[in-house]
């Protein structure tokens, strides 16, 4: 059994880049606590002409499935691709918190009254009652959207599945069009979500960087000597 574990251990070590994901919620939660009042507030034209539309709480909730499920297929199926997602993520959400760190800033979008009264506005008001609206931009439902699909696109093992390509692609649509149509976010941080998705882009898929050296395992018993072959 601990031959077994230690096998475990050593062949998912590349699990070890998702200790971030605790650095994360210690630093959001602050920054949710932090910023409630005194900020800079986000708006565009543009806002007070999209609607609301409750519906759209479902592809917004269902972003948390999205990501956490193409992290775990690459973790399990491609660990160059894994990196490549994990950097591109991270990288933006780290930019994330910096910006709501030193600018703080929030919206006024959200409609104070609503008019209709359904199981979407019930999960809609459950949603606002636990997220405030503020630390808006770079939207990280947009950007990280986004690294997922670029992942699933750039994917060797997934070029040849067009439902799996599509599919992502309406699930990262909707997701964007969710947070403004939910009043969750403003067109300006959905914009600056897409251009910093663009720059990581060109940085983490746009170059010859190759994030560890991929091995294939060759299966022996665990006393005996362990050889891996470079590929």
């Amino acid at each position: 059994m601990r031959d077994k574990i230690k096998e475990l251990l050593y062949r998912y070590r590349h699990g070890w880049i998702l200790s971030y994901l605790i650095i994360y919620q210690m630093w959001f939660i602050y920054v949710e606590r932090t910023v409630t009042r005194r900020f800079h507030i986000v708006h565009t034209v543009v806002d007070d002409y999209i609607p609301f539309v409750e519906i759209f709480i479902v592809p917004y909730l269902l972003w948390f499935g999205y990501v956490a499920l193409a992290i775990a297929w690459f973790f399990f199926k491609d660990v160059q691709d894994y990196y490549k997602l994990c950097t591109f993520l991270f990288v933006g959400m780290t930019v994330f918190l910096v910006v709501s760190t030193v600018y703080p800033n929030g919206h006024y979008l959200r409609p104070r009254v609503f008019e209709r009264d359904n199981i979407f506005i019930s999960l809609v008001k459950g949603l606002y009652a636990i997220d405030t609206p503020t630390n808006l931009f770079p939207s990280i439902h947009v950007y990280n959207s986004i690294g997922v699909q670029l992942a699933v696109m750039n994917s060797e093992k997934l070029k040849e599945k067009k439902w799996v390509q599509w599919g992502s692609f309406i699930m990262m649509s909707s997701i964007i069009a969710s947070t403004m149509f939910l009043k969750q976010h403003s067109v300006f941080d959905v914009i600056t979500g897409c251009v910093m998705a663009l720059v990581m882009y060109t940085l983490v898929y746009g170059s010859n960087w190759q994030p560890g050296t991929k091995h294939v395992y060759e299966a022996r018993p665990y006393r005996e000597k362990r050889r891996y072959r470079e590929i």
